[in-house]
């Protein structure tokens, strides 16, 4: 088969419950319903983290947090870990990234290892494709920007991304408006969906290469500054509300609320304010999203292009006393979308799939779709690229038997601000401590400093709120033994890729028993 056009769209800080494709009472997501009722819906998308850089990093090497070790913004990925934009590129694949989120597109982190060209729409100096910069004017406009981006707005960019201080300093009220807003922190959504439909449109039909096309969208991130036009048309009680608009703008203006734990919770009318702007935000990415849809349905190629639609992580607004996506394992944070679209291998007829699937197999499924080989890829033996691309769990052979595992590495520079902040705080939601879970079908355990802490049905408990530990010591018993297993796996290919030893498959025995049930290997 003629290799596929790929475009992987990252739904930054997503949650599920506000997309209609997984909750039926939402109508804020009409455009990405209509798309996702022609492909396929994986109810269960498990993210392998829970917050943007070791979940990206998990999604372009196929490897969970342990493994591939980029868990903090100071750190940087290995060089000798693959990264899905340079195995492609080494097949033949034109690679371009699309990225609003500066965690991914500004910071020196080698996520963006392996673009022909990355456009970076946050920062200070924002840069878009050529066919955007129109006559002498637009060229001599990008130019001196990209001198200001690379000499001044890199450089500072880079210090608040890998200093406490610095990062101390932007949670301020007073810097928060500044960086967050006039300094794109959140990107130019709406500018960038439109030149990635422009893109494709200019790669299809005759071209020399497929391409590899990775966007991510900030829009549903703090802060919230959607259109006015658009909490007229979601929530209108909000938009003629002057209290509300204060409060939104309060937390808007307060970065340091934006990850932290809430000891008194949220009052009422800031559980209003902040779930309602929310679903504004998540209503207008839907908006300009079918820009985009629509380009996609009008190419000739429209029959073989791969659409992956993924959250990074969700988003909490105050459940289980924890805002953001900094140090908990609870589904509104784990639980993501996960939607493919491939009309020529997957039709249109529309499908949904109810078992819980890791998102660091979007990894496995695009290079399975692109044709490269397991020899390419030195983290992942052939019959596991085989195996783990998500099409095999949409033909009913699943080799992690609908079980998915996460991992939760709390952001290092924000718990030091808490605890400069608010002294003790850290402690009292264990801020500082590793968490770990695993969901099997409709069950989920979540482990607290190697230690199993909760146990939940989501089939009787979707928001988990009572945990069933302590009366079900044999159902914890064995979902933690699965978890310890997998960590045993994960640190062994952690240790064999800072040896720079080849991963054997070995190292796995139960995905090695499972790979031979399924007749990949003998």
């Amino acid at each position: 088969m003629e290799k596929p056009d790929i475009l992987m769209i990252v739904l930054d800080t997503q949650r599920v419950d506000r997309l209609s494709c997984y909750n039926p009472k939402s109508n804020l997501t009409p455009n990405l319903n209509r798309f996702a009722k022609q492909g396929v819906v994986f109810e269960q998308g498990i993210s392998a983290a829970q917050w943007t850089i070791p979940s990206h990093a998990s999604m372009f090497t196929g490897l969970f947090p342990t493994a591939h070790q980029l868990t903090q913004s100071n750190l940087r990925l290995s060089t000798d870990t693959p990264h899905v934009a340079e195995l492609l590129k080494a097949n033949g694949y034109e690679t371009a990234g699309f990225c609003n989120n500066p965690l991914v597109g500004v910071l020196d982190n080698e996520l963006k290892r392996g673009f022909d060209g990355f456009y970076n729409y946050a920062g200070s100096f924002p840069n878009r494709p050529e066919f955007y910069k129109k006559g002498v004017f637009g060229k001599l406009k990008e130019a001196i920007t990209a001198f200001m981006r690379r000499n001044v707005g890199m450089p500072i960019q880079q210090w608040f991304g890998k200093s406490d201080v610095a990062f101390s300093i932007s949670l301020n009220p007073i810097f928060t408006p500044m960086w967050s807003r006039w300094f794109s922190f959140k990107g130019q959504n709406k500018n960038s969906v439109e030149d990635v439909a422009e893109y494709v449109k200019r790669h299809d039909g005759e071209r020399d290469k497929p391409f590899f096309t990775f966007l991510n969208l900030m829009e549903t991130h703090l802060p919230f500054y959607p259109p006015l036009e658009m909490v007229e048309r979601i929530h209108p009680e909000l938009a003629k509300d002057r209290e509300a608009r204060r409060v939104m703008q309060e937390w808007n203006s307060e970065a340091y609320r934006w990850s932290r734990p809430l000891p008194d919770g949220l009052t009422e009318l800031e559980d209003k304010v902040l779930n309602g702007w929310y679903d504004v935000e998540t209503h207008y990415q839907d908006d300009f999203l079918q820009t985009l849809f629509d380009a996609l349905a009008q190419r000739k190629n429209a029959e073989n292009t791969l659409t992956i639609i993924v959250g990074d992580h969700g988003d909490g607004l105050g459940e289980h006393g924890y805002f953001g996506h900094a140090f908990n394992a609870y589904q509104e944070l784990l639980h993501v979308p996960l939607i493919m679209h491939w009309p020529k291998v997957l039709g249109t007829e529309g499908k949904r799939i109810s078992g819980p699937v890791s998102t660091r197999r979007v990894f496995h499924t695009i290079l399975n779709a692109a044709g490269v080989a397991g020899a390419d890829v030195s983290t992942t033996s052939q019959a596991e690229l085989n195996a783990l691309t998500l099409t095999e769990v949409v033909e009913g052979r699943d080799v992690e038997q609908a079980t998915a595992y996460a991992e939760v590495f709390p952001p290092l520079n924000f718990v030091k601000a808490m605890e400069d902040r608010n002294p003790g705080l850290a402690d009292q939601f264990r801020c500082n401590d590793l968490r770990r879970a695993i969901v099997e079908k409709d069950k989920k355990l979540i482990q607290v400093a190697d230690e199993p802490d909760e146990v939940f049905d989501l089939s009787a408990d979707e928001l988990e709120l009572a945990s069933i530990m302590s009366d079900n010591g044999d159902l914890t018993k064995k979902l933690n033994q699965q978890l310890n297993r997998m960590i045993g796996t994960l640190e062994n290919q952690r240790d064999n890729l800072l040896a720079g030893v080849p991963l054997e498959l070995e190292q796995d025995p139960q995905m090695l028993e499972h790979l031979r049930g399924l007749g990949y290997i003998d």
